[in-house]
């Protein structure tokens, strides 16, 4: 009887930490005895990864943000589609445009070899995210750590949640307030835009319809998208034009001089609720890359439903 007490016992301790909250208590030194040079590992592939591929620290940015939006920070981003699973990757927002699954790959297979099952794919990519900003230029921040990895994902919210390149400032605002941002910190993680490049499919629209666009810059982009649905819609142009790989305040001066690529953009500077901050970031580097900083603090404590199953996965790619 005692031996089916214990088993009985086994069994809840186990189902309580599967279905435990992803993140629990985060602490900045969560890993300090189990991982101690993890951010080092980080730090050193995002390094390496950037040198090969200036895209990859706004690819990570676009791919942690599209992460945390989705019922949280739980890399269910980062799992692929089975024969019987479908995961986000090939929602709307993520389907050929989201990238840098490799990257995290092998920052994951070299956390692996110097502390093996102990961190989980979301906090790597949280790690990744941040170092990849600072690289580019921005400003740190300190990065809570002890998430834990979904065992699960949903196609169905990644399409509906994610706000898309033709967002009105009203879809914008509601969208961030969905998940406790204030207008002001929405404008603020819209800075990110400040690297990175966008397919023609995604600004096309913009640059041949709209009046609230500076006439060079139009011209300039029409160059590489032309206006027909479907011919070069991948066609790349920097969402950023003056420093499209240097982290800093140049695409609010970019919207205050109507050369925002996205509509999603160029409506935070469009006589509405965002311009006097718009401005104010346009002219204050600093002051941006604070409150940038702050807000994707906040972004990473966004939070899996606490029945969530999950574990710590030892391939980002797919459940243990």
């Amino acid at each position: 009887m005692a031996a089916i007490h214990v088993k009985l016992f086994t069994l809840f301790a186990f189902l309580a930490l599967l279905f435990s909250s992803s993140h629990g208590q985060l602490s900045t030194n969560f890993y300090a005895t189990t991982c101690p040079n993890l951010t080092t590992v980080v730090r050193g592939a995002m390094t390496q990864a950037l040198n090969s591929d200036s895209r990859i620290a706004a690819s990570l940015l676009r791919l942690y943000f599209h992460d945390c939006f989705v019922n949280g920070c739980d890399a269910s981003i980062l799992l692929d589609d089975t024969a019987t699973f479908t995961g986000e990757k090939n929602a709307g927002p993520n389907a050929g445009t989201a990238r840098g699954y490799e990257v995290v790959d092998t920052i994951k297979s070299q956390v692996e070899a110097s502390c093996s099952g102990v961190v989980s794919c979301a906090d790597i990519l949280a790690l990744a995210t941040r170092d990849g900003v600072v690289l580019q230029g921005g400003q740190s921040w300190t990065v809570p750590l002890g998430r834990r990895d979904a065992r699960t994902a949903s196609q169905s919210a990644a399409n509906s949640q994610l706000p898309g390149p033709s967002s009105t400032l009203a879809q914008l605002i509601t969208s961030f307030s969905n998940k406790g941002f204030s207008a002001a910190e929405m404008t603020a993680l819209s800075g990110s835009h400040t690297i990175g490049q966008a397919g023609c499919a995604s600004f096309r629209n913009r640059i041949y319809n709209q009046a609230n666009i500076d006439p060079a810059f139009a011209t300039t982009r029409r160059a590489n998208c032309p206006s027909t649905s479907g011919s070069g819609d991948r066609n790349l142009a920097p969402l950023d034009v003056q420093t499209p790989i240097r982290f800093e305040n140049a695409y609010f001066q970019n919207l205050v001089a109507q050369r925002g690529l996205l509509n999603s953009d160029q409506v935070l500077f469009n006589n509405g609720s965002q311009d006097a901050l718009v401005r104010t970031y346009s002219q204050n580097n600093a002051r941006f890359l604070a409150d940038f900083a702050a807000a994707m603090v906040k972004m990473g404590n966004l939070s899996p439903a606490s029945v969530t199953v999950t574990e710590i996965r030892r391939n980002c790619r797919r459940t243990n």
